[in-house]
């Protein structure tokens, strides 16, 4: 498996639970760290039981569609794998390099993609991603949408919809003996949250003026830092309820459960935004399972994939729609049995899909047919 994203440490859990399975044999290539302008996020410790990890730097270290592993040939060639999957988008040189290095070698390739939204895409990345279309076996999809994106592209060979990573629902759950108050007071309002890059796309402001609304003592919560936090606290404060918005700012990653159990609902209100050339549709919603999985309610936006993630264990109002978002929010502030109930299923559907277990297990049959195929 030849993954950037696997820098981090607690994404590998899966890579765990894929090696636990019958006839695994495992190899990660991932990079020392992983450049964001002038920051380097390093690879995090930990996780790395049961599989082999080669650890190599890539040229272009930081260029999402440039990077590739001068070393991917001779790896591969050394292992002679039955299988290699290209954890990456189908137009990154990084897909097209490792594609060209398994040819001849490997039985089969597939590639991952999270790319929701259809997109024109210039020399060479287009030449690129029709490369590996043609080339590859097989291909994993995180979304829906994605998925038929490639099928308009015309690639018709075997297509599997599976998230690229799951959460560990032992670090992500419910608190033993919650606090679930029948009624809130000013002394223990009703918590709404979010977590998350604060960003316009992510619908913050509609959730501000929603929030704004309701009838009876809430908070609101913002977990995560991002350039529209001042423009947040302007908005606050001429609604009048500056004192009510807490920024929580970044915190730790295994903090993170705490904070959400703390939580009445976690709300997820993205856009499907475009700004110039530069367009986004929600492609998962991480957060909503993170919070589904801790047995807090959820509340999202129906952009992207939010839907499909929350399905029955939620409630859905339209994108950018205050009045829709206030309405779902007074009605879970107002009926704690919705709240427990949306608690429960939410937990229930994260141990029925979106467990690093879970998701190991699908990319695994996943394997498993390419194989038998081949």
């Amino acid at each position: 498996m030849v993954s950037k994203a696997c820098y981090v440490a607690a994404y590998r859990r899966k890579l765990e639970e894929l090696a636990a399975l019958p006839g695994m044999e495992l190899t990660l290539l991932v990079p020392p760290y992983w450049r964001t302008g002038q920051r380097q996020a390093p690879l995090e410790p930990g996780y790395d039981q049961g599989y082999r990890m080669v650890v190599e730097d890539p040229a272009l270290n930081g260029s999402f569609h440039l990077h590739f592993y001068r070393g991917l040939p001779a790896l591969i060639r050394s292992l002679r794998p039955h299988l290699v999957h290209i954890d990456e988008e189908p137009y990154d040189f990084v897909s097209y390099h490792a594609l060209r290095a398994a040819r001849g070698v490997a039985q089969r390739v597939l590639f991952f993609t999270w790319q929701n939204i259809p997109r024109r895409l210039p020399f060479p990345f287009g030449w690129f991603e029709g490369t590996v279309l043609r080339g590859v076996h097989g291909a994993i999809a995180g979304n829906r949408d994605a998925a038929a994106i490639l099928r308009a592209k015309g690639y018709c060979r075997p297509l599997y919809i599976i998230p690229q990573f799951g959460i560990d629902p032992k670090l992500f759950a419910p608190q033993d003996d919650p606090e679930a108050p029948e009624q809130f007071t000013p002394q223990r309002p009703f918590r709404v949250g979010f977590s998350g890059r604060l960003v316009e796309e992510k619908g913050l402001l509609t959730l501000l003026r929603a929030v704004a609304g309701l009838e009876g003592p809430w908070e609101l919560r913002f977990l995560g830092d991002g350039p529209l936090r001042p423009r947040l606290l302007e908005e606050a404060a001429a609604l009048g309820v500056g004192d009510r918005v807490r920024m929580l700012g970044n915190v730790p990653s295994d903090s993170v459960p705490e904070h959400l159990r703390d939580l009445d609902v976690l709300v997820n209100p993205s856009l499907t935004w475009r700004r110039g050339r530069t367009q986004w549709k929600e492609q998962f919603g991480r957060s909503l399972v993170e919070a589904m999985a801790c047995g807090v309610p959820v509340v999202g936006s129906d952009s992207g994939e939010i839907p499909n993630v929350i399905g029955e264990a939620g409630l859905v109002a339209p994108e950018s729609d205050v009045v829709a978002l206030q309405a779902s929010l007074q009605r879970l502030m107002d009926d704690p049995a919705l709240r427990r109930e949306l608690g429960e299923r939410g937990r229930r559907r994260v141990l029925e899909h979106y467990t690093q277990q879970r998701i190991a297990q699908q990319t695994y049959q996943c394997y498993q047919q390419l194989l038998e195929s081949a």
